[in-house]
């Protein structure tokens, strides 16, 4: 069982178990490989484990037990890879017994402080039955906000789903009981090996200097990617501002980064994010090689097991497809920022040869340590490098490093300029993230505190990808409400730029914008720029049909938000808003969007009376009503 990129030749229905994720960050795909590991451990005759966009999903009737493990994004969003076989499923033609004789199960991965939670998966499941499919067991909802994480749900959902599958066929899973009460004593084999050569074997024209292509080739190579990988790097900008916009005693540290493209213009729109990829920090990359007694300067290639490379690169030169171990652990593992998975601590007991380790180890595997795991793990925010620091006597060998590390991840952000006021710049407002664990360790986010790290028109060049955002840029003709507190007003700086370019030859609609901070002298992000729109005939300019409203909610005794000032301009809000306006709101993903969405309602009800009733519902599904958050 491992992901495969390509449809899988037919079995015999009954005797296969089909698993379909739709991973966005990769917790979807390593709650799918889980199910895929446990029903072979079960002796399930055949299991296959594939992403939902490598999958024909006209071949679903075909099948006769499948289990779909589904993450949500954004507000309800589904992932990337599950859009096509979404928009496939949704087709009229579809009847209702289209999948009759189809049994199923659905696990969604959410987080309970989104408005939408879990939504992806409940619609999946939804469908399905509408379609004539039958359940095996009910839907599971793994929340991130649980002490224990999405695995908390999981676990017993699996429990049952195990016991029904056997209930309803004992040949599917002859051997239960192994599932039931695993056994810790039996190693399977990993699913790749590396291939080494010495640093000799590599020619002097071997080496890469162009360094898109090095990552391009590296995060090919790694099967953690091969979902995920996006190619090389559209541009590999240059960090020519890096401003702090808070305070330098304020708790918190916004920066202002301006990235430049030298030598040509940057294609994007306002609305779009950037995707970077972080730079991990040398000495701890070092450290994890050393950790692992490997040699740094060797060279290696990955295969899946059988003999076929994992990259498919269609290089003539099969040595292009060696590279330095160093270099694939700095760009494709994500050894110092991101936490291992339970599996991980599993096959670490098989290599512990410290007794007191090994038992440990097993305890954090079982689920009887789950909840002792998660508070030693997640809740710490432990690396990879520090697991193993913290259990001396375990050395993986390193192709079960390379299956179980988590990848290193692009992070994204919101753009926060204009293309036609900055051709050939991308601006982006980012918190600096740290906090303190429940043991007051000091962590950093990785990606934030790399660059701001990094001084102005230094030669560190940052890889970046365009990624098309959820927030669709506006005609100039639509009057807009932009709702974004803290660094929420990230987009909408972009916006407000790229209308006050747009109002220099043709005529624009007014703009209403809400901003939220704590205090005016520690955290009014971008003050005098918005003040400048609101002067003379500005788009924030009150003489033009605009407004600037912001709300300090630390600045007096009472908690002023941005809700609270959406219902002070009422009557401003509700005239756009017949205006044709579209409202747009970005920032935390906490409470602000259910609060700012209720005071819109409530906007909406007082003005408008019955008559507006499911307002929000109508711009929303027009393409008028437009959320972007992050936690």
């Amino acid at each position: 069982m491992s992901p495969s990129p390509s449809l899988p030749p037919p079995l015999p229905a009954t005797g296969r178990l089909l698993v379909l994720y739709a991973s966005q960050t990769g917790n979807a795909m390593d709650a799918a490989e889980r199910v895929g590991r446990e029903a072979e451990r079960g002796g399930c005759p055949a299991v296959d484990v594939l992403s939902m966009d490598s999958f024909d999903p006209s071949c679903l009737p075909g099948e006769r037990s499948v289990v779909f493990v589904v993450s949500t994004t954004g507000q309800g969003d589904p992932p990337d890879s599950m859009k096509g076989f979404w928009r496939y499923l949704r087709k009229k033609e579809l009847g209702a017994r289209w999948l009759e004789g189809l049994r199923y199960a659905v696990f969604g991965l959410g987080d309970s402080g989104y408005q939408k939670y879990n939504f992806a998966a409940k619609k999946i499941d939804r469908r399905l039955l509408q379609l004539g499919a039958e359940q095996i067991i009910k839907i599971g909802l793994g929340n991130d906000q649980e002490s224990s994480g999405y695995e908390g749900a999981l676990d017993p959902w699996l429990l049952s789903l195990w016991r029904s599958l056997n209930q309803e066929n004992l040949s599917l899973l002859p051997r239960i009981s192994d599932i039931i009460n695993p056994s810790l004593n039996n190693l399977g084999d990993s699913k790749i090996e590396v291939v080494y050569y010495s640093s000799d074997d590599a020619p002097q024209d071997f080496i890469v200097s162009d360094s898109k292509k090095l990552i391009e080739r590296a995060r090919t190579m790694s099967p953690a990617l091969k979902f995920h990988n996006d190619g090389e790097p559209q541009y590999m900008l240059k960090m020519v501002t890096n401003q702090r916009l808070t305070k330098e005693d304020s708790e918190k540290d916004v920066r202002h980064f301006e990235l430049e493209n030298p030598s040509s213009a940057i294609s994007y729109q306002v609305g779009d994010a950037l995707e970077i990829l972080p730079s991990q920090d040398p000495s701890a990359v070092n450290a994890f090689i050393e950790c692992c007694n490997l040699d740094p300067d060797c060279y290696i290639m990955i295969r899946a097991k059988g003999g076929d490379e994992v990259s498919k690169c269609s290089l003539v030169n099969g040595m292009m497809d060696r590279m330095k171990l160093k270099t694939f652990v700095a760009l494709t593992m994500d050894v110092t920022s991101a936490s291992p998975r339970r599996y991980f601590f599993e096959i670490m007991s098989y290599f512990a040869t410290a007794e007191h380790e090994k038992e440990r180890l097993q305890y954090f595997a079982s689920p009887e340590g789950r909840e002792d795991l998660y508070k030693y793990n997640q809740k710490e925010s432990r690396t990879v490098l520090e697991v193993l620091e913290d259990f001396p006597s375990v050395h993986m060998p390193f192709e079960w490093l390379v299956q179980l590390t988590p990848p290193l991840k692009k992070r994204a952000f919101s753009i926060s300029s204009s293309p036609l006021a900055h051709p050939n710049q991308i601006h982006l407002t980012v918190s600096v993230v740290s906090w303190l664990t429940p043991f007051k360790r000091a962590r950093h986010g990785l990606c934030s505190t790399w660059l701001a790290g990094l001084s102005p028109n230094e030669e560190k060049l940052i890889p970046c990808w365009i990624h098309k955002g959820s927030l669709p840029p506006p005609h100039p003709s639509v009057p807009l409400v932009l709702i974004g507190p803290g660094t929420g007003c990230a987009p909408f700086r972009a916006f407000v730029e790229e209308r006050a370019a747009q109002s220099v030859r043709e005529p624009t609609a007014p703009v209403l914008f809400f901003f939220g901070c704590r205090n005016e002298d520690n955290d009014f992000l971008y003050k005098d720029l918005w003040l400048k729109h609101t002067q003379d005939k500005g788009v924030l300019s009150p003489k033009e049909g605009g407004g600037l409203f912001v709300a300090f909610s630390r600045d007096q005794p009472q908690k002023v938000y941005v809700q609270h000032k959406i219902k002070e301009q009422s009557a401003r809000v509700w005239n756009l808003l017949c205006s044709g306006a579209a409202i747009y709101v970005a920032g935390s993903s906490t409470k602000m969007p259910a609060d700012v969405t209720a005071a819109l309602e409530e906007v909406v009800r007082q003005k408008g009376g019955e008559a507006a009733s499911g307002w929000l519902g109508k711009l929303e599904r027009a393409g008028k009503f437009n959320i972007e958050t992050w936690s």
